[in-house]
């Protein structure tokens, strides 16, 4: 199924080859660059990836006041044709076809998931305004591309859960529906701020997600800096609270570059 799915995502790519390439790079008033790719995939083919996509209760819940959302990185758990979608993108033919119309110079993949896997989020969940890490786990290559996969059947924009991203004073957010079989691709950066707003629907928000990476910084000079949160605008106190909590991890992986918890990445049982 994997070798299916490669190819049906190159397809689709080269169908609006043109206007996915403008779209990323044009002014939307956000720091980062994007643009979101409708109907990846054949319906029946993203329905069967949807049916198969596991339970929350079969995924670890991230709970704190930077996020809420259920992950998973233990894809032999699951029906294959999840590990098959997920690392259909880190096939290096679909790595090269997005870095041509993204402009990505010596992209590399993520076959560890360091950044990636499964998500999941219900009613109540969201993910607060945040830099994503500057590097992969090996601190060598810089991040520089998120792909987002949303795959739960009738999304609507209303119900939350929706992909937001802001101005470099994080103070108004371009919004992004998770919209079913729908591929986003954003640039990230040291001024890439996004957030996922909460989620007000009784249903689950799913989303695959992948990470590219490449030696060079795509900021234009080098830096390194750990997942940095910071709340929403009329979040205040939280503001404080997470500007403190990232300047700490900060100075943390100053003095540990590689961190001092043990990596939560894939590998293959």
């Amino acid at each position: 199924m994997r070798e299916e799915l490669i190819k049906l995502i190159i397809e689709r790519l080269d169908r609006d080859a043109a206007s996915i390439k403008a779209d990323f790079v044009a002014e939307k008033g956000v720091t980062a660059k994007h643009t979101a790719i409708d109907d990846l995939l054949p319906r029946e083919v993203a329905e069967r990836i949807a049916a198969a996509f596991p339970a929350n209760q079969e995924m670890r819940l991230m709970d704190s006041f930077r996020e809420r959302k259920f992950t998973s990185k233990s894809l032999d758990k699951f029906d294959p044709i999840i590990s098959d979608i997920t690392f259909a993108f880190q096939d290096e033919r679909v790595i090269a076809k997005v870095a041509e119309l993204t402009n990505i110079k010596d992209a590399v993949g993520d076959p560890h998931l360091y950044a990636g896997g499964l998500s999941a989020m219900e009613h109540g969940h969201f993910l607060n305004p945040h830099l994503d890490n500057s590097h992969d786990g090996e601190q060598k290559n810089y991040r520089v591309l998120n792909l987002l996969y949303y795959i739960t059947p009738d999304w609507k924009a209303e119900n939350g859960g929706n992909l937001e991203l802001w101005d470099e004073k994080v103070t108004r957010p371009v919004e992004i529906p998770s919209l079913f079989n729908r591929l986003v691709l954003m640039g990230t950066g040291d001024k890439t701020w996004h957030s996922v707003n909460e989620v007000k629907a009784n249903d689950t928000r799913r989303c695959v997600s992948n990470y590219y990476f490449s030696p060079h910084s795509p900021n234009g000079y080098e830096t390194t800096h750990v997942t940095y949160f910071m709340a929403r605008p009329e979040q205040k106190v939280r503001r404080l609270i997470t500007k403190v909590d990232s300047d700490l991890r900060t100075v943390l992986r100053k003095l540990k570059p590689d961190g001092f918890a043990k990596k939560d990445i894939y590998e293959k049982k």
